[in-house]
């Protein structure tokens, strides 16, 4: 749990939540909410997360609607991203790429011309070049793994670099966090990630659940609750416009996963060997963030998961009500 003074500290607060509506942000929206904050919520999803908090709905690749929503507050969460499967990023690398760029430089911009206090930015796993075990003095040369979001956050990190070199500035902070679930997640069946995705199937009746690959490849699962609790201690305590690495900081195998599934939920499953398993390992070091800012995860995954599909089972069609980036027609916050 979040220390209750680092809650205590928003009371009173302007607060802006870019994606409140999603998965880390609704979980951020109802922590500073219950803290007494003055929240509000810029999305193109229509969902309401929390009755306490302002809904402002509006598009953040315009600059000057960023100039606006972002005027006289005193912090911003920066938590707008674009959520897919890995089949989605390779085949529409542009609806992942042209509205990040877009609006990470016109919030981040927008934050710095209108003096916010203290600004976190949310970046992502995907941003570092390919490893087993992340760790923020590591594994920051080469291009990033997630090819097209990696540079797009990147660049946004860069961004914030630019003003601590330019302008002294060091009130902005920056997270990457790993393969993050939980309730709101994107449940998509056309794009969803990989715990989403095995819910939803599962929840269709799916006999057996084909999994690619043999299920040994390790992932790094964290509960979302528990990165918004990190993205919040990162705002308070600040990274000096550097980054530290959000999630579980344990392993967990694809066939230990679909076990804690079956723990509590009743289906067959096959793993699919002829198909493509993914890097064979992505854990994340988060000794940086318990020392830095405090960060200390405690949701099991068991825990987790089930808190996950309790909410999906009465939620089943939220991702009808959210920005579809990979629509032809469209372009999701």
């Amino acid at each position: 749990m979040i220390d209750l003074k680092v809650v205590k500290s928003f009371s009173g607060k302007n607060v802006l939540v870019t994606g409140g509506t999603g998965l880390i942000g609704r979980q951020v929206v109802n922590i500073l909410c219950d803290g007494g904050a003055h929240v509000r919520i810029v999305s193109l999803d229509k969902i309401n997360i929390n009755d306490k908090a302002e809904n402002i709905y509006g598009d953040l690749t315009n600059f000057e609607f960023c100039k606006t929503i972002t005027k006289n507050m005193d912090y911003v969460f920066h938590l707008a991203g674009i959520k897919g499967s890995i089949e989605v990023t390779k085949s529409k690398p542009a609806s992942f790429f042209v509205p990040l760029l877009m609006f990470n430089a016109n919030v981040l911009e927008s934050c710095r011309v209108n003096n916010v206090q203290k600004v976190v930015y949310t970046s992502s796993i995907g941003a570092y070049a390919s490893a087993e075990i992340f760790k923020e003095t590591e594994n920051l040369q080469g291009p990033p793994m997630d090819m097209f979001p990696g540079w797009a956050k990147r660049m946004a990190e860069l961004q914030i670099r630019a003003y601590q070199i330019q302008y002294g500035l060091e009130n902005f902070s920056i997270v990457r966090p790993c393969n993050v679930y939980g309730p709101g997640d994107n449940f998509d069946p056309e794009n969803a990630m990989v715990i989403p995705s095995l819910m939803c199937r599962i929840y269709r009746k799916e006999d057996p659940v084909v999994i690619w690959g043999d299920g040994i490849a390790v992932r790094d699962f964290a509960f979302s609750r528990d990165v918004a609790e990190g993205v919040i201690l990162a705002l308070y305590y600040g990274t000096k416009s550097s980054f530290v690495n959000l999630g579980s900081g344990k392993g967990v195998s694809i066939r230990e996963l679909v076990e804690a599934l079956r723990s509590f939920l009743d289906f067959n499953y096959k793993f699919d060997t002829s198909k493509p398993a993914g890097f064979p390992k992505r854990v994340m070091d988060i000794s940086l963030a318990r020392q830095l800012i405090h960060y200390n995860p405690t949701t099991s995954l068991l825990d987790g998961l089930k808190e996950t599909w309790d909410w999906f089972i009465n939620n089943n069609d939220e991702y009808l009500k959210r920005k579809n980036y990979f629509k032809e027609e469209s372009s999701k916050v």
